[in-house]
């Protein structure tokens, strides 16, 4: 059997309870007993001080299953129960521990009138409202604590659903502009080029469906599906795509999310090379620059109009890249566009981070 760890303990209630509960009373029985030794107590006081600890553990074990069934009633109901309870107890307690002082010293209380319990009970009732003070203040914070786990748990579902919903969506949109340039391959005669497209497609497929969303991948391994999609358009385009790569190996390890480049070439394909008779040139930068990656897609097509920002109407793909960046990274990362003059250039700046080595 596995040894107990101090988070198996906070994770198990019940374990926590008794665990703080024999660590709460064995202290006040040391205190106790360091006490009776400061002053002399006979020898029949310590056992009566054993009495004392182990009654007192009992009593206020049962108040915790009277204390749960209180829990989330009206503060006022809370209060007057938790005093009258720990009242009762203590009376209780003092009874006990009367008996048994009584019973190791001789006419221990042979001089106390009857009614005397009442006020030896005060004590008493002040320490067992201190623990029930505890108990409901240690009760609070982990219901604190659980509700805090429940929101970040539900937050980070959420978000992970969010970059799923991001990533899965490229793959519909992908593969209707290439299908879309497959099918006008065939209507323009060139069937060999189609078909070949189509198996570069696939293999693509194969490459980046299997992709966890979740999971970040290597600039490498990111460069390696960009050039399988790459590889389709230049079927598509051929020498009117004209391809540059200016990447630093340092880079390379770098983590970036699954398919974060592609939508980038997507766009500036669109707009920068296929309007064109002449084509045009794309190059794929890639710089370490202290502790931030930065990745870049530079084109040298027309650019945008005047008051034209990209992210309106311009590209889904664009809009998809900035939204998985936000969710992904929050503030710490940036999505610019830059104009290249001629054409434009998109910026990615990410915190760096570096694969672990297996």
């Amino acid at each position: 059997m596995p040894p107990v760890t101090l988070d198996d303990v906070r994770r198990n209630r019940n374990l926590l309870f008794w665990a703080l509960h024999t660590l709460g009373w064995s202290a006040y029985l040391i205190a106790q007993f360091v006490g009776a030794l400061i002053y002399d107590r006979p020898a029949g006081y310590i056992k009566s001080i054993l009495i004392l600890a182990a009654s007192g553990f009992l009593l206020s074990a049962l108040l915790r299953y009277a204390y749960r069934w209180l829990w989330g009633r009206p503060p006022s109901v809370v209060i007057s129960s938790v005093l009258l309870a720990a009242w009762v107890t203590a009376l209780v307690w003092r009874v006990i521990v009367n008996s048994a002082t009584n019973h190791f010293i001789e006419d221990w209380l042979s001089k106390e009138p009857w009614y005397a319990i009442f006020m030896g009970a005060l004590p008493a009732m002040y320490l067992l409202l201190c623990w029930s003070g505890l108990y409901f203040g240690i009760k609070y914070y982990e219901t604190l604590q659980r509700e805090r786990e429940e929101v970040l748990k539900a937050s980070a579902l959420a978000q992970e659903a969010q970059v799923k919903m991001l990533r899965y969506q490229l793959n519909p949109h992908f593969l209707f502009n290439t299908l879309n340039a497959i099918s006008t391959l065939i209507l323009d005669g060139q069937g060999k080029v189609a078909n070949q497209a189509i198996g570069r497609l696939s293999e693509f497929l194969r490459h980046t469906l299997d992709q966890d969303p979740m999971k970040k991948v290597t600039l490498r391994h990111e460069l390696e599906a960009l050039n399988l999609y790459l590889g389709i358009e230049q079927l598509r385009f051929g020498d009117r795509l004209r391809l540059e790569y200016d990447i630093d190996e340092a880079a390379l390890p770098a983590l970036v999310p699954s398919l974060i480049l592609q939508p980038l070439v997507e766009n500036s394909l669109k707009y920068a090379v296929a309007p064109r008779e002449e084509g045009g040139r794309l190059r794929i930068i890639a710089r370490l620059e202290g502790p931030q990656l930065k990745l870049a897609v530079a084109d040298d097509g027309p650019g945008l109009p005047i008051g034209v920002n990209l992210g309106e109407g311009r590209g889904v793909g664009f809009r998809n890249t900035r939204e998985r960046l936000a969710a992904l990274y929050g503030d710490h990362q940036t999505l610019a566009v830059r104009f290249a003059r001629p054409g434009l250039r998109l910026e990615i700046t990410l915190p760096f981070e570096r694969a672990v080595q297996p």
